[in-house]
């Protein structure tokens, strides 16, 4: 039985119960995620729904986090900010691959995973009744954290168009009012696998300086773009003083279920997240981190490999939707392939999601989850192909099904 408190009114009575859940997280509730895996169990399909590989990342890593175990290294709690050896190695690997400087000491912070970066980011920067603009389809965990700060939320939707999702910027300039305070970008884009271009960049830090706006970048996908390059924001004019540039080492190296992740920012933005990071996880992953510092350091070609092998794995599954009778916008970054369904006959994303396991054992993601605007994304469907060749290859013949 659902235990309910009572809810009072001015004058001591007590007119009916009251839901434990705040108001702000009214409406969430569990995540399509957990939903569409605990289908994926129940029924044996292969789960191309939740982001994560279905095989570990390097070994010398793995054996980085071993070593760090049996030496005593962060067993314990590790310090606030992360421990030394991560930080050096995030400020070199920023430095590495973009030019970018920052100070490991006052500019870095080591955080829960970049879930907990977005959360500690949003809870220290905002203000009831700011308003934050987010690209959607957005991550969900974006709309949970503005909601636990007091803030709103404004999307700015990316549209598909020749095959491919675009943002007006245009758009994004409107939706800028007296209470905007921050933008929230994710480049490269989950779920539309978008990159935002250079041009599309350069008017956004060019908005962001001229309304004195913050900025939070999640760039988690950085490594994993297949056409063009990565540009993070922080390096472009103005938006070095005003960026907090996210990144974790899940997707890069595989290893998601160690949450390791941090961000780079100035040291007034560094201290402003850090505060409420501390009443968040305090510390976390503590042998990881020292694991992480020496993945950051792997060389060039690791990179590369690792891109190139899961440019090849898009290729195969998206093949695969498209003999299926998909439409599919081909991603240009991350690991994810958003598709149309209404080639299929199929209109409603979540239902067709539903069923999908008993008609072809596969399970995939409705975008719709994504969406302030549901119908923006009622038909659009999100499939994971960061998993094993034959494993992409076996549900690409599943799915054919459809077309069968």
């Amino acid at each position: 039985m659902a235990l309910m408190t009572a809810s009072h009114d001015s004058s001591g009575a007590a007119p009916g119960p009251r839901p434990f859940l705040n108001r702000g997280l009214a409406g969430f509730g569990t995540t399509i995620f957990a939903e569409m895996s605990a289908l994926a169990a129940r029924t044996g399909s292969i789960n191309l729904g939740q982001g994560f590989p279905d095989a570990d990342g390097p070994a010398e890593v793995a054996e980085a986090a071993v070593r760090a175990i049996r030496d005593g290294r962060g067993n314990q709690y590790p310090p606030g900010p992360g421990v030394p050896e991560l930080r050096t190695a995030i400020a070199a690997h920023q430095q590495r691959f973009y030019g970018l400087t920052y100070d490991p000491d006052t500019e870095v912070l080591v955080t829960a995973g970049a879930t907990e970066a977005i959360a500690a980011s949003l809870l220290a920067l905002l203000e009831p009744g700011d308003e934050v603009i987010a690209l959607e389809p957005y991550y969900d965990s974006y709309a949970a954290c503005i909601a636990m700060a007091g803030a709103t939320r404004v999307p700015v939707t990316l549209r598909p168009h020749e095959g491919a999702f675009h943002l007006d910027l245009d758009e994004l300039r409107a939706a800028v009012t007296p209470r905007t305070r921050l933008l929230l970008l994710n480049t490269p884009h989950n779920p539309t696998g978008t990159v935002l271009a250079p041009a599309e960049l350069a008017a956004i830090a060019e908005l962001a300086v001229e309304r004195d706006l913050l900025v939070i970048t999640d760039e988690v996908y950085e490594h994993l773009v297949f056409e063009g390059a990565h540009t993070p924001l922080a390096g472009l004019p103005g938006m070095r003083e005003r960026t907090v540039t996210i990144s974790s080492s899940g997707k890069t190296f595989s290893f998601t279920g160690w949450k390791v992740g941090w961000i780079t920012a100035p040291p007034s933005l560094v201290t402003a997240v850090r505060t409420a990071k501390q009443f968040l996880t305090y510390v976390s992953s503590g042998p990881f981190q020292y694991a992480i510092a020496e993945a950051l350091a792997l060389p060039d070609a690791y990179y590369t490999g690792f891109r190139e092998e899961l440019r090849a794995k898009r290729d195969i599954l998206s093949d695969g939707l498209r003999a299926a009778g998909f439409e599919v916008f081909r991603p240009r970054g991350t690991y994810f392939i958003t598709t149309d369904i209404t080639p299929l006959g199929e209109k409603d994303g979540l239902d067709f999601c539903r069923s999908l396991p008993e008609r072809c054992g596969v399970v995939a993601i409705p975008n719709a989850v994504f969406y302030d605007d549901r119908a923006a994304g009622r038909s659009l469907v999100r499939f994971a192909f960061c998993k094993q060749t034959a494993v992409l290859e076996e549900a690409a013949d599943r799915l054919g099904r459809l077309a069968r």
